[in-house]
């Protein structure tokens, strides 16, 4: 009866061979982080001063002048008063429940994260756009960025930065780059072939096709990926804060660990301002420039 207890029970690796394997792989992880480490981080070196300083800008800059700024940018983008007026109050109330410079510190997070992702991903969506090749090899890879748990990619990202600023910035984008690169894909991919044919009659080359019909027509489905990616990256704020990433998520922490019901409560309400502010200008901006696109058609 021995031998047929496979049928009863799975065959397993014994415990010997199952820890080589993983002494294996973690020693090669490590003897790398050791080996490159250093000049990894010696890359992101420029992204790291670039965040630091914005971070300082939004801190030193006085509270009414960063209001005054956003306020003005939510109406350059969407041209309405209402949301300009409710960006203004969420942000003076958020300094009013004492929460301003962490949410000076998630924002710059967030503004860096996003605009990695955007740089990163809109090239990638334009490579899957041309070629179904790219597209089937890149896939598969966001279909595993998009389900695996946040925090199994923070330790490898923790083993070879450490802690701190940067390897949250990587986290984020890691998390947060999915939805830009489906989206400019997708909306490259829906352009009319007609156009398309219009455009090389008339003698345009690849590149004049691409940013003079493809991207201006693909524009709603990227700015719908850079909408998500914005909400995506907000939400990885929390997590990226068990890493050392200063910011609203901290805060959120503390409260989980010590029961501060309140102060988790103001600080995730702090990060649902931000993620709604965020959410209807980019909106209300891709609306803008639809129809602008729109009008240019029809005249």
């Amino acid at each position: 009866m021995a031998d047929q207890s496979w049928l009863t029970e799975i065959p397993q690796l014994d415990r010997h061979q199952l820890l080589e394997i993983r002494k294996t792989l973690d020693g090669a992880y490590r003897s790398f982080s050791r080996e490159y480490g250093d000049a990894i981080e010696a890359v992101f070196d420029p992204l790291l001063s670039f965040l630091i300083g914005f971070e300082k800008l939004l801190l030193a800059t006085p509270w009414w002048l960063v209001i005054a700024v956003l306020t003005g940018l939510a109406y350059l983008a969407s041209r309405s008063w209402k949301l300009s007026l409710g960006v203004a109050v969420a942000f003076f109330l958020i300094g009013f429940f004492g929460m301003w410079d962490n949410t000076m510190r998630t924002m710059s997070i967030i503004l860096v994260s996003t605009l990695v992702a955007i740089g990163l991903g809109i090239p990638i969506g334009i490579a899957m756009a041309r070629s179904n090749r790219v597209q089937s090899v890149v896939t598969p890879l966001l279909d595993i960025m998009q389900t695996m748990p946040a925090f199994v990619y923070l330790i490898p990202v923790v083993m070879l930065l450490g802690i701190g600023k940067i390897p949250g910035v990587i986290a984020v984008v890691i998390y947060a780059i999915p939805p830009v690169i489906r989206l400019t894909n997708l909306g490259i991919r829906l352009v009319d072939k007609e156009v398309l044919e219009a455009a090389t009659a008339y003698g345009a080359s690849p590149m004049q096709r691409l940013f003079g019909v493809q991207l201006p027509l693909a524009l709603p489905n990227i700015m719908a990926g850079i909408n998500q990616t914005i909400m995506m990256a907000l939400a990885m704020v929390v997590i990226a804060s068990m890493i050392g990433v200063k910011g609203l998520g901290q805060p959120v922490l503390k409260s989980i660990t010590n029961q501060y019901f309140t102060l988790g409560l103001l600080n995730g309400l702090a990060i649902v301002a931000l993620a709604i502010i965020f959410d209807r200008v980019s909106q209300s901006y891709a609306k803008r420039t639809q129809q602008h696109l729109g009008g240019h058609e029809h005249g």
